[in-house]
């Protein structure tokens, strides 16, 4: 994340140390320094001199003008927000009343053999053992990239996710597959740490690189998210597709294979079981099998 010439120096430092204070994941930190820098940007004053007044048309900008989604919205919002709150407090009632728009919209998800085609298309070793592992894991976007060696126990075939969103750890079981794919990318750079390093000068990972000199920076999210974007672009399924919709279609999958709704909760790491609940929407598997089973217990056989 990179200050600009309206929010820099102390004032960008105090933010972000408020923002590592307050326990953000790395995405949340970039992300609201992002919507910092562009509301100071667009008023072309630092932040902590800006007015309500310009803070207002702001936000009215983003929405009417620039037709942010909602989710992009939010981020810009709880950004400013945090900033006039925690690191530069003003007492303003825009930030008090501004709502936005909870758009509850399904997520797109991926059948099996989609998954699979997109795994198929990388004509790279690492985003294919990156994509099959964030889709058989369930995991998010920087879960699968911060994965360490000594997250993987393969004798009991678990892995640790310890830098999951909200700081929360979680045990996942390991398919065997997973654990192959896992291994044999390890033999191409034998990073002491990372089992995604990022790529370096010679395209073959960290691999000339190694020890405590070796560098401790993963893939970057960039490359996952343009690899993916542009493998489904070739395959045109007719959706939006991210590597998030990896862990929608894990998340599915499971429902449809006849796993818990609590157990896939717990894998997923979410705190709500409202949350993973999302999901019966996306399966018509659970609706059949009710179906069945009310078709068996309301029958009489001697009527």
């Amino acid at each position: 994340m990179t200050p600009s010439a309206h929010f820099n120096g102390p004032l960008y430092q105090r933010m972000s140390d408020d923002l590592h204070l307050a326990g953000m994941a790395k995405r949340t930190h970039d992300g609201y320094l992002r919507s910092v820098r562009q509301l100071a940007d667009y008023c072309q004053q630092t932040p902590d001199e800006i007015t309500e007044d310009q803070l207002r048309e702001f936000f009215l900008q983003l929405k009417n003008e620039k037709h942010y989604a909602t989710g992009t919205l939010r981020v810009a919002f709880s950004g400013v927000k945090f900033f006039y709150t925690r690191t530069c407090k003003r007492d303003w009632q825009t930030l008090a009343h501004l709502k936005i728009q909870n758009v509850k919209a399904l997520p797109e998800v991926l059948t099996i053999p989609q998954v699979h085609s997109i795994v198929d298309a990388c004509k790279q070793q690492r985003m294919a053992v990156y994509f099959w592992t964030v889709y058989s894991l369930g995991l998010r976007l920087d879960e699968g990239l911060n994965l360490h060696v000594g997250d993987i126990d393969g004798e009991r075939g678990m892995v640790h996710v310890h830098r999951g969103k909200g700081a929360k750890d979680r045990y996942l079981p390991l398919p065997d597959f997973t654990l192959t794919q896992l291994r044999e990318f390890w033999k191409t750079h034998q990073h002491p740490t990372l089992l995604f390093p990022a790529d370096g000068r010679n395209h073959r990972g960290l691999s000339h690189r190694r020890g405590p000199s070796a560098a401790k920076t993963p893939m970057s999210p960039t490359a996952v998210q343009g690899a993916i974007k542009q493998i489904t672009r070739k395959l045109n399924f007719g959706k939006k597709v991210s590597t998030h919709t990896l862990r929608h279609s894990y998340a599915t999958h499971l429902l449809e294979a006849g796993v818990s709704l609590r157990i896939i909760q717990k894998y997923l790491g979410h705190t709500s079981l409202q949350t993973t609940m999302i999901y019966l929407h996306l399966t018509e598997t659970a609706e059949v099998d009710a179906r069945q089973t009310i078709n068996r217990v309301f029958t009489r056989i001697d009527a």
